[in-house]
């Protein structure tokens, strides 16, 4: 059955009511402690949907929480809605999203929630059944994640890995490889590893062989651990989530820039007006794009750059994650996600592009190359000296390209 209307808690509280009115239609409207606490405009589950009284269009922060392509035709075959039906899915499936929100009809918890440890033929079983179970989804999960790609959420259990059961928060991602570009989730996995050994911020992975299938496990962002092994949930959206863009708008693909999805000159102006350090977040921003660039990532759109919402009213870049070297597969399309400085063929981007679009952000054109050079030279000292320890002929690629980079 159709759900009308749903509240979101944030961080345990009561912040808001979802309500669907009709088909294709979301809307949120914030609590009257909500308002009374937190001056109009601040961002609090959006920067698309800040704090202001009434009601107000929610529906691309929503469709957020939901996977994209099959998996959601699946999800909302298992809800018994249609896929339009947002808040549908989200009453059977909104206990673990995205973020720090918990969505529900009634106060929650509503049941237990709890893990069911696997042992490795189990963990071996559910990968194995992800096709007729998307997102490792049974009769007792309550959890929701965005994507395309067959993947399934763990917990950490301190043994090993368990299975997340009425929405307690999952603490990891599994993917499995790709079964017509083998060797992606190694690509993604030394991606990640060379980001953190070049000092930037980038999502913990490791790869995980599940019976005969490769996997990469990516810790999640928006999930610490406290104590007591208390796992507990940060806030965030993807880009497009905060600039209220649709990606199911224009054929799937309006999380392309192409298809009106976010830019970075977008993104680079949400984190100027909210974030406490701007020009720390921008320059973070710029490390991101000289990253995608060097490891020639064109699936770099709004659903793969998130921001972090530590505080009311206050946004920082959320780390680096699904950092694929699509270039690797030269049948996929070489054009970026987003442009930089207009330009969106990754063979022909350089340091100058990158510089002149940290320009349009405001940023020291002086300051801003002699950052993206020491972001390059810090990834080639990396790989030089061997740091990333991952069998792929990602690195011989993204060598090649970084020293490309540095001679213009």
């Amino acid at each position: 059955m159709s759900a009308r209307e749903l509240g979101v808690w944030l961080h345990g509280n009561h912040v808001a009511v979802l309500r669907a009115p009709r088909t294709g239609q979301v809307s949120c409207q914030y609590d009257r402690a909500v308002l009374d606490d937190l001056a109009l405009n601040t961002p609090l589950l959006s920067c698309s949907v800040p704090v202001r009284t009434g009601r107000q269009n929610a529906w691309a922060f929503v469709t957020g929480l939901l996977p994209e392509g099959q998996h959601r035709q699946e999800m909302a075959a298992l809800a018994g809605v249609t896929t339009f039906d947002l808040l549908g899915m989200l009453d059977r499936f909104g206990r673990d999203v995205a973020g720090a929100v918990v969505v529900s009809a009634e106060d929650p918890p509503l049941r237990s929630a709890a893990i069911d440890p696997y042992t490795s033929d189990q963990l071996a079983d559910a990968v194995r059944e992800l096709d007729d179970h998307p997102l490792g989804l049974y009769d007792d999960s309550e959890l929701s994640i965005a994507g395309l790609q067959d993947k399934m959420l763990l917990v950490a259990d301190g043994d090993g890995w368990a299975r997340p059961t009425h929405g307690y928060p999952s603490t990891h991602i599994l993917k499995v490889d790709d079964r017509t570009r083998r060797g992606l989730v190694r690509a993604e996995h030394a991606c990640l590893t060379l980001a953190r050994h070049a000092g930037l911020a980038a999502a913990s992975s490791q790869l995980l062989t599940v019976d005969d299938t490769e996997c990469i496990v990516v810790s999640r962002f928006d999930r610490c651990i406290g104590g007591e092994g208390i796992v507990h949930r940060l806030h965030q959206e993807d880009a497009c989530q905060a600039l209220g863009v649709d990606p199911e708008a224009n054929q799937r693909k309006a999380k392309y820039e192409a298809y009106g999805g976010p830019t970075l000159n977008a993104i680079a102006g949400l984190l100027d007006q909210w974030a406490v350090d701007g020009p720390a977040e921008l320059g973070a921003l710029l490390a991101q794009v000289v990253f995608t660039v060097a490891i020639g990532n064109a699936d770099a759109h709004g659903k793969n750059i998130a921001l972090l919402h530590p505080d009311p009213g206050h946004i920082t870049l959320a780390p680096l994650y699904d950092t694929v070297p699509t270039v690797l597969w030269p049948k996929l399309r070489p054009y970026a996600a987003m442009t930089i400085n207009g330009k969106a063929d990754l063979r022909t981007i350089d340091l100058d592009d990158v510089v002149a679009e940290a320009q349009r952000w405001a940023l020291s054109p002086s300051w801003a190359r002699s950052r993206a050079a020491s972001i390059a030279e810090r990834m080639l000292a990396a790989l030089h000296e061997d740091a990333v320890d991952v069998d792929t002929p990602a690195l011989e690629v993204i060598t090649a390209r970084l020293e490309r980079l540095l001679r213009t």
